[in-house]
């Protein structure tokens, strides 16, 4: 029997203290957690895939265990056998997630049996953070100190700063 792989697979678009709860958790259960970058054609992320990347593996950097940061662009059972993991490792913070996943849980073992959808709570502290919400608190000027680790803080202000100055750009050339 060889290692025991699993895969924690999402957009990390930024990556939460939520994401990084799960992440330490699940690292704990497999010899090896593959973090699965990845783009979702239903949401328009605030940072490249590249950027995304770089931040998942700094933020990791400090984690135990066997942790790598991948990319990928597929259906996420053609990933996890790409890795040779036999878990999917998935955080829940609500019951909305739980009926999501739970479908998504069923799919996947329609399309590959062999591997099983682990799912993990979130930190009753982290449940309510979403990387969605993060966004929106950030761009309406909200403090998401309490969401994200410090480093990431500063680089979606720095993204919320570009995009009002873009904003006030174009404003301007019209004006």
């Amino acid at each position: 029997m060889g290692a025991r792989i699993g895969v924690y697979p999402g957009t990390f678009d930024p990556v939460t203290l939520g994401h990084m709860d799960i992440i330490r958790r699940g690292a704990k259960l497999v010899d090896r957690l593959v973090v699965g970058v990845t783009t979702n054609p239903s949401k328009s992320p605030m940072f490249s895939l590249d950027e995304r990347m770089a931040t998942v593996r700094r933020e990791v950097a400090d984690v135990e265990g066997d942790i790598a940061v991948t990319s990928f662009d597929s259906l996420l059972m053609d990933f996890a056998v790409r890795e040779g993991a036999r878990v999917i490792v998935r955080g829940l913070r609500a019951v909305a997630d739980f009926e999501y996943e739970y479908q998504m849980a069923g799919m996947n073992q329609q399309i590959n049996a062999t591997v099983e959808t682990v799912f993990l709570m979130a930190d009753v502290g982290l449940q309510p953070i979403a990387s969605r919400l993060v966004k929106e608190i950030a761009l309406f000027g909200g403090e998401i100190a309490p969401f994200v680790p410090p480093a990431v803080r500063g680089e979606v202000a720095a993204k919320v700063a570009a995009k009002v100055a873009a904003g006030d750009a174009a404003q301007s050339s019209r004006g």
